[in-house]
C-alpha cells in the first residue's frame, strides 16, 4: 500500500495536461469529474483548474469527502444545487452512510451556494465566523454572478448560511476518524479553513493551497499574511497528502510550490520594482514566466501583480 501511494504521489507531481482545455472530464454528471478516492475513505471530485463556466457548471474547484463508518463529511457544498445533489448521488454509490455534516472552506460561491441543496436533506453546515459572515453580506451577489454563467444550470440555488460556525478549531471524533476542522489564519479569502486528519497525515487545505493552476489574489487577499500563515502554520502540519483547494491531490513540495514560493516570489518582483522607481502601470508586466505554464496564467497574472504592488507600495 505504501508503494502504491509513494507512486500515485510521483505521478501527481508530474506536469498535467492543462484541464482548463478539457471541457468536461465526466460526460453525463454536471461534476466536471468522477470521485477518485485518495487514500481509503477519502474521495475527491477534481474541478477544472479554470475559471467557472457554464461548460463546467461552477465545478472549477474539489469537493470532497470522508467516508468515516458512522457517517460521511463532505468538504464544500459546491457552486451550484446541481452540483450538490450530482455529488450525493456519487456518495449513494459509495456507501450507504448518510451525509451527516457538511463544511464550507470558506465564503465563496464554489463553497457555499451548493448549500442549498444540503440544506433541504437537513445536513448540519459548518463554516468559520467569518466565511458565515461573507456569506451573509454577500451572498446574494455570489449567486446573482454564478446563475448569469450557469443560467438554467443555476436552477434550485438559493443562498443557504452555515447553519454552525467555529473560530479557531472543531475537533469532530465521527466512526473511524479524528477530524480538527481548522483556521490557521488570514490567507486567500475570509474564514479559509483547512481539515486536518492527524492519523492519516492527511490534510484537506482549501484555498490555502493551490497545484496546477495559478491562485488569485483578491481585493481582500493580503499576500503577506498568507505567506505567515503558511510558514507559522499550515507547514507545521507536516502533511504527508494534501488535498488543495483547486489542483489534483499531491504532497506538501508541491503546493509549497504554487502557492507560498508564488506568492515570496510575486512580493520579490514587485518589491525590486518599487525599489526601481517603478509605478503601477509597469507592475503588471514584471516577470512571472517561471510560472506561465499554470492554468490561468493569463487570467490572474497581471491582476495578481497590481494587487501586490498596491499592497507594498507603503510598507
Amino acid at each position: 500500500m505504501r508503494r502504491a501511494l509513494i507512486a500515485l504521489l510521483a505521478s501527481l507531481a508530474l506536469p498535467a495536461l492543462a484541464s482548463e482545455d478539457i471541457p468536461d472530464q465526466y460526460p453525463g454528471s454536471p461534476l466536471y469529474s468522477k470521485p477518485v478516492e485518495f487514500i481509503p475513505n477519502v474521495w475527491s471530485a477534481i474541478g477544472a483548474t479554470a475559471p467557472p463556466t457554464y461548460e463546467n457548471t461552477g465545478h472549477n474547484n474539489n469537493l470532497s469527502f470522508i467516508v468515516t463508518g458512522d457517517g460521511v463529511i463532505v468538504i464544500n457544498g459546491g457552486a451550484a444545487y446541481v452540483l450538490a445533489k450530482a455529488l450525493h448521488e456519487e456518495i449513494r454509490q459509495i456507501t450507504d452512510q448518510p451525509v451527516k455534516l457538511v463544511i464550507n472552506e470558506n465564503g465563496q460561491g464554489h463553497a457555499m451556494l451548493g448549500n442549498s441543496y444540503w440544506s433541504e436533506q437537513g445536513v448540519p453546515i459548518l463554516a468559520h465566523v467569518d466565511a458565515a459572515h461573507e456569506v451573509e453580506e454577500n451572498g446574494h451577489r455570489i449567486l446573482e454572478a454564478m446563475q448569469r454563467y450557469n443560467r438554467d444550470k443555476a436552477e434550485g440555488t438559493f443562498v443557504a448560511p452555515p447553519t454552525e460556525t467555529f473560530e479557531d478549531k472543531r475537533v469532530i471524533e465521527m466512526g473511524d476518524y479524528t477530524i480538527e476542522v481548522l483556521h490557521l489564519g488570514p490567507a486567500h479569502g475570509p474564514g479559509d479553513t483547512q481539515v486536518w486528519l492527524p492519523a492519516q497525515s492527511l490534510v484537506i487545505a482549501g484555498d490555502m493551497a493551490f497545484h496546477e493552476r495559478m491562485l488569485p489574489i483578491f481585493a481582500d487577499t493580503i499576500a503577506l499574511d498568507w505567506i505567515e500563515t503558511w510558514e507559522n502554520g499550515f507547514e507545521a502540519l507536516n502533511a504527508t497528502y494534501v488535498i488543495p483547494g483547486h489542483g489534483h491531490p499531491t504532497n506538501m513540495d508541491q503546493v509549497r510550490r504554487y502557492t507560498h514560493d508564488y506568492l515570496v516570489y510575486l512580493r520579490e518582483k514587485i518589491g525590486e520594482h518599487i525599489d526601481n522607481g517603478g509605478d503601477l502601470s509597469e507592475a503588471y508586466y514584471v516577470d512571472q514566466s517561471p510560472y506561465r505554464n499554470l492554468d490561468t496564467f493569463e487570467e490572474l497574472a497581471t491582476k495578481n501583480a497590481g494587487r501586490v504592488y498596491e499592497q507594498m507600495e507603503f510598507e
